[in-house]
């Protein structure tokens, strides 16, 4: 059985705010790579996924809902190279920003 993806309204939003596509979303999901992991997020533990669409680099925050077989979207965004060390897999420590 396959997992289901399911999409917080804020990260619809904020996938039509930025032109990011759910099939982009998908894609990152499946083949990209996750740079954190936050386990004591609740309800459901969740992770930063990093993945490039169209030489653009993307985050995609989710969450796995493992019993009821889903991910969840929480939040989809560009990260900020001034946040972020060059590749955007490592966040900048302040003094490097």
């Amino acid at each position: 059985m396959a997992v289901r993806l399911v999409f917080r309204v804020h990260a619809v939003q904020r996938m039509s705010e930025r032109g990011i596509t759910e099939q982009d979303v998908r894609d990152i999901l499946y083949g990209g790579e996750t740079i954190e992991d936050y386990p004591d997020d609740t309800p459901y533990a969740s992770r930063l996924v990093l993945g490039w669409c169209r030489d653009r680099p993307l985050h995609v925050v989710a969450a796995e809902n493992a019993e009821a077989r889903e991910t969840i979207v929480i939040t989809v965004y560009d990260p900020d190279p001034t946040l972020w060390e060059p590749g955007f897999r490592q966040r900048r420590r302040p003094w490097n920003a």
